[in-house]
This record gives C-alpha cells, sequence and structure tokens, in this order.
C-alpha cells in the first residue's frame, strides 16, 4: 500500500489509538488512527457494498451481510499483530436514518431499511393530515418525509405486520452490527435523533409521534454520548482489542463535519458522497428552525442544521454508466456555462431537503436531437449543485456566521473541477478538503476527545479553494429561477397526479 501524505507508521503512532468504522452507502471501511488524528499506514480496509434497490421506492441492504463485512474489516485491520493491546477504542459511524426490525433475541426481523427507501410516502400524507408538521418539526428538528421513523413504522404496519407483531425493538444497523460483536446496542444521540422521533431541545422521545407510530419508547435504545462509552468483554477472535472502549454508533452526517474540520458555526460543510448534505455546527438548537431543513441533536450541548440531498454520488455514477462517458470528465465540468445545457432536476430516488418530496424523480428539460451526452452529464451537475444551493438558500437566516463553505466527500476529491459549478452556482467560496475518508477520521476524532483531549490534532488537509466567477452569474441566476419554475411543477404533480413537466 502506497504512502499518504498524511499517514503515520505504526512504530511512530502515538498512542492511544483508535480503531474507526465507516458504514457508507457504497462500503464498509475501516482503520487505525493514532492520537493525533493521523491514519496508521498500512491499518485500513474497504469491503464494498451496495444497496438493493427496486422501482416501488425499495431501498434495503442485509444487516447480517454488514455485519459480515465489518468482522471482515476487523480481521484485516485488528488481526496485525503488531499491534499488542494499544488500540484503547472503537468508535463506528453509518449512514443516517437506518431501520431494523428485531425480535426478542436481537435476531433481524426486516431488512435494513436505508435512508433512501420511499415506500412510506402514502403514510407520510396520512400523517400530515393527522399531525401539525410545523409543530413537529421545531420539536424534534425533522419533517415528516420517508427518510424517518414514524411513517416508516406505520407503512411496516400494512406491509408487514408479521414482523410489527414481533419486533421486541427497532434498532439501526450500527446498533444491530455492535449487538452482534459486543452484546450491546449501542446508540449515539445522532444517532437516535435522526430517527425523527427524538426532541431536540430536552433528548426526550415525541410521545405525539411515538403514538402516531405505534411504537413505544421502550422499544428504542436510549441515546448516549460519545463521552459515554462501554466497556463489554473484548471479543476474543481480535485480541488487539482487549483494551479497548466501544463507542455509542454515530451518524456519518456528524462525523463527517468533524472530519471536515467543520467544528463551529463559521464553517458549513459540503459533504460530496453518494447522497450529499449541506450542514452546520451549532451551540443548541437553531431557533426558530426554517421549515426545509433538519435540526439533529448530537450531543448534550450541540445541534446540527442543514439538509440532505439523496442523489449526488449516485447520480453523478448513474450518469456515467448510463451515458457511457469517457473517465476524463474534467474539460466538460470547466467549459463555460452555455444555454444548450439540459436543466435538470436529479432526483432519482426522491428529494429530501428543502421540499421533501419523498416521491419526486428526476426531470429532463430542454433536450433535443442535438444533445448529446457530455451535455447532460453537465446538465446533471449543475442540477446537483442548486439542490446544494436551495438548501443554502433556507440555512443562511439561521446561521448567518458562516465564513467558509468546505466540500469533502468522494466526488470533490475524484471530480474536483465540479467544485467551480458549486461556486459559481452558490455564489460564494469554496475550499475542497482533500482528505480522504473525512467520515471515518471524524468519527475516530470524537472518540480521541474523550480518549486522548491533551493531544494536538494533526490539521486538516486542504487543495484549492474555488471562488465565484461574477460572469456566470447571471446564468446561474437564471438557471435557478428556471429551476424553481420546474420544480414548483413537479410538486404540484406529485400532489394532484396531473401530468408535469415533460
Amino acid at each position: 500500500m502506497a504512502r499518504t501524505d498524511d499517514d503515520v507508521a505504526l512504530a511512530a503512532a502515538l498512542d492511544p489509538l483508535i480503531l474507526a468504522l465507516d458504514i457508507g452507502s457504497t462500503a464498509t471501511r475501516g482503520g487505525v488512527y493514532d492520537a493525533s488524528g493521523r491514519p496508521v499506514h498500512g491499518l485500513q480496509h474497504k469491503v464494498p457494498h451496495a444497496f438493493t434497490v427496486a422501482p416501488d421506492g425499495t431501498s434495503v441492504i442485509d444487516p447480517d451481510q454488514v455485519t459480515a463485512e465489518v468482522q471482515q474489516v476487523l480481521d484485516a485491520v485488528a488481526g496485525d499483530t503488531r499491534l499488542g493491546t494499544r488500540i484503547a477504542g472503537v468508535a463506528m459511524d453509518t449512514f443516517a436514518a437506518s431501520l431494523i426490525a428485531v425480535d426478542a433475541g436481537g435476531r433481524a426481523l426486516t431488512p435494513c431499511l436505508t435512508y433512501a427507501d420511499s415506500r412510506s410516502a402514502g403514510a407520510v400524507t396520512r400523517l400530515r393530515a393527522e399531525l401539525d408538521e410545523h409543530a413537529v418539526q421545531q420539536r424534534t428538528g425533522t419533517r415528516l418525509h420517508t427518510s424517518y421513523h414514524a411513517p416508516r413504522l406505520r407503512w411496516l404496519a400494512t406491509a408487514r405486520p408479521d414482523a410489527v407483531a414481533g419486533a421486541a425493538a427497532w434498532w439501526s444497523l450500527g446498533e444491530y452490527v455492535l449487538a452482534r460483536l459486543v452484546g450491546e446496542p449501542l446508540a449515539g444521540t445522532s444517532t437516535v435523533a435522526w430517527t425523527g422521533l427524538l426532541d431536540r431541545r430536552t433528548g426526550e422521545f415525541d410521545a405525539e409521534l411515538l403514538a402516531a407510530a405505534g411504537a413505544g419508547a421502550a422499544q428504542f435504545s436510549p441515546p448516549r454520548d460519545m463521552s459515554d462509552p462501554a466497556h463489554p468483554a473484548a471479543p476474543a477472535r481480535w485480541p488487539a482489542l482487549a483494551r479497548a472502549a466501544w463507542f455509542p454508533v454515530i451518524t456519518d452526517g456528524f462525523a463527517s463535519n468533524i472530519g471536515s474540520g467543520a467544528t463551529d458555526a463559521t464553517v458549513l460543510t459540503a459533504a460530496t458522497a453518494t447522497s450529499g448534505a449541506l450542514r452546520v455546527l451549532l451551540d443548541g438548537p437553531a431557533d426558530p428552525l426554517p421549515f426545509g431543513l433538519w435540526n439533529y441533536r448530537v450531543d448534550a450541548g450541540r445541534t446540527l442544521l442543514g439538509g440532505a440531498i439523496n442523489d449526488v454520488g449516485r447520480a453523478v455514477s448513474w450518469a456515467q454508466a448510463t451515458l457511457r462517458l469517457s473517465p476524463e470528465l474534467a474539460e466538460i465540468l470547466t467549459a463555460p456555462p452555455g444555454e444548450a445545457t439540459p436543466l435538470v432536476l436529479p432526483y432519482l430516488t426522491g428529494e429530501r431537503a428543502p421540499g421533501w418530496v419523498g416521491g419526486a424523480r428526476a426531470v429532463f428539460g430542454g433536450v433535443s436531437a442535438a444533445t448529446d451526452a457530455d451535455a447532460l452529464f453537465r446538465g446533471i451537475v449543475e442540477g446537483v449543485a442548486m439542490t446544494y444551493a436551495r438548501v443554502a438558500d433556507e440555512l443562511h437566516p439561521a446561521a448567518p456566521r458562516v465564513v467558509e463553505v468546505a466540500a469533502a466527500g468522494r466526488v470533490s476529491n475524484d471530480q474536483p473541477e465540479w467544485l467551480q459549478v458549486l461556486a459559481d452556482v452558490l455564489g460564494r467560496p469554496v475550499t475542497h478538503v482533500t482528505r480522504r475518508r473525512a467520515t471515518q477520521r471524524g468519527t475516530a476524532l470524537l472518540a480521541l476527545d474523550v480518549l486522548a483531549p491533551g493531544v494536538p490534532r494533526a490539521p486538516r488537509a486542504t487543495g484549492a479553494t474555488y471562488e465565484p466567477r461574477p460572469a456566470h452569474a447571471e446564468y446561474y441566476a437564471d438557471r435557478r429561477a428556471r429551476f424553481a419554475e420546474v420544480y414548483d411543477a413537479l410538486v404540484r404533480e406529485r400532489a394532484s397526479g396531473t401530468p408535469g413537466p415533460q
């Protein structure tokens, strides 16, 4: 394995060491970090996977498959005999808003529903008719949407009554994995908040939503901050973990902010992985909370404000495969914008923030016989950037202290030229955080805050800062206005069932 600019040899690594696990949309990853937050050379491993999807909105993954992947990662990383017992902690993040029904023995009764599963769209409509969604959002920080547990549980009551009847508990994917590994489904505060059921001010479960979902608070793990790790008996399979504390599982969004250096209200993170988000970390809740955003409680004193975007890397990968693009995309991304570029609403798996139209699907406008694959791709990338801009517009009044946008994730690392499009659309500079596995590193840093609070951390690695180009401001302002018009028509179509824009 080739050395990277910021990793460290095991012999030179500062104790204590942390083993960080990151379960994302496309892979399970893990690696060892030293007390300064540097990855330890040669002690990283990745196991790819994919969600099972279907046209009806299905998006699931087998939790036992993911557990086996984590075990593979631990075998590859913690199996290194040179480690001795230097690993002081194991911390894990997963993609957010996962849901598994488990029986009294902790066995899965359902696949793991991912954040992109939209089969509960009908339940969302019914809940919006029954509840005051504005009031729900101000309490929990979340809208009524297919990404959250209340509509999913309502839908499962009809779709899988056997599973609901047999469910002793409702776990996230990370809780399931930890229960399999160490016997305890340790749920971090952020993981529980992403269910959409947790009061963002009090940290208690919301009684009205639980009743609407037909669930009880006892069916969910209590939220635990990272400051409260467990010390279960070490699995004999991994002697290197004999002294390790096991931290409650957190969400990838929280970890991504920390790993990107966005640790206060002045830095806005643009996450650019399979899905994406704009997020800023606040002291306390955002009051009032803009209706298009979420505000999750992540620990006793902080919340995360922002909005999520389902299709970022997913949209890029879909375009590359479907349009059979060449691997070299920089020329398309650096070309000046042009009116012949199709207007694209890139909702391949539905929309989250700011409109929360879970049943939305992609729209391609202005496509003619003269439109080629490169133009379609450019339209998709511009559409993705405009989804970020819609979130940024809502976020600004609630987070006026932001002075920097930090972009991190696979898409930005693979295609950094796209950040110029993002800067032009946002109308503000965007700094590329070049460190790979920023989410995994953030998980390690949060554990190190507990186990090694006095050790200075290695600085984040950054590349270019992309300044918005004034010459393109008018073009993108017009594009954003047209995007909004087509979006409004799409929403009317979903609400009425009448044909929308073609």
